[in-house]
C-alpha cells in the first residue's frame, strides 16, 4: 500500500515537473555550461520538496485563499521572464553567449542563486502544481499513505533535476559548435517571452 502510494506520487510529480518550463530551461543551460550545477540542482530540489511537503500538510488551501498574492507573483514573474528572455535574445543576436561549456564570462555564485530562486518562486504555477494540485491529490490517501505519496513526489523532483542538471554535460559535443549556443539562446528567448505573454494574457483562477 505504501509503495503504491509512493509510486503514484512519483508519477504525478514527474508529470508536472518534466514538462518544459522556464526553470527547466535554466537548469539545462547551467548544466551544459557546467556553471554551479550542484547549487542549481540542490536549490530546485529543495524548493520543490519544501512546497510539496507544505501541500501535503494542507497549506495549499492558503494559496487559494490569497488570490492577490498569486496575481502579484503573476506580474512579477512575467516581468522577470521578459527581462531574461530579452537578455537571451541579445546573446543569440550578438553571439555573446559562452560558445563552449566552461568557457567565457564566469557567472558569480550569487547571481546564479538569485536567478534560480526567481525562476522557482516567481512562477505562480509552481504553487498551484505543488502545493495545491499535489496537496489535493494526496488527500485521497489516509495517514501514512498520504506522506508516502508526498515522498514519492519529492523523489521525482530529486531524480528529474539531478538528471537534467548533471546529464546536460553529455550535450557538450553539440555545443562545441559556435552556432549551437546561439540556437539555444534563441529558443530560450522565445520560450521565456511566450511564457511571459501567457502569464499576462491568462489570469490565474
Amino acid at each position: 500500500m505504501l509503495f503504491s502510494s509512493a509510486a503514484a506520487g512519483f508519477v504525478t510529480s514527474a508529470g508536472l515537473i518534466i514538462a518544459i518550463g522556464a526553470q527547466n530551461a535554466f537548469v539545462l543551460r547551467q548544466g551544459v555550461q557546467r556553471s554551479h550545477v550542484g547549487l542549481v540542482v540542490a536549490v530546485c530540489m529543495a524548493s520543490d520538496m519544501a512546497l510539496i511537503v507544505c501541500g501535503v500538510a494542507g497549506m495549499g488551501a492558503l494559496v487559494l485563499a490569497w488570490p492577490q498574492l498569486l496575481q502579484g507573483l503573476r506580474f512579477g514573474g512575467a516581468a522577470f521572464l521578459a527581462c531574461y528572455g530579452l537578455l537571451a535574445a541579445h546573446r543569440a543576436w550578438r553571439g555573446t553567449g559562452a560558445l563552449q561549456p566552461g568557457q567565457g564570462q564566469p557567472q558569480s555564485r550569487r547571481r546564479v542563486l538569485l536567478a534560480c530562486l526567481a525562476f522557482t518562486f516567481l512562477n505562480p504555477h509552481v504553487y498551484l502544481d505543488t502545493m495545491v494540485l499535489i496537496g489535493t491529490i494526496s488527500t485521497r490517501y489516509a495517514g501514512t499513505a498520504q506522506w508516502a505519496f508526498g515522498l514519492g513526489a519529492c523523489l521525482a523532483s530529486v531524480v528529474w533535476f539531478s538528471a537534467l542538471g548533471f546529464g546536460a554535460r553529455f550535450l557538450q559535443p553539440v555545443f562545441r559548435n559556435r552556432h549551437a549556443w546561439r540556437v539555444l539562446d534563441a529558443c530560450i528567448a522565445v520560450f521565456m517571452l511566450v511564457l511571459c505573454g501567457l502569464l499576462l494574457l491568462h489570469p490565474l483562477r
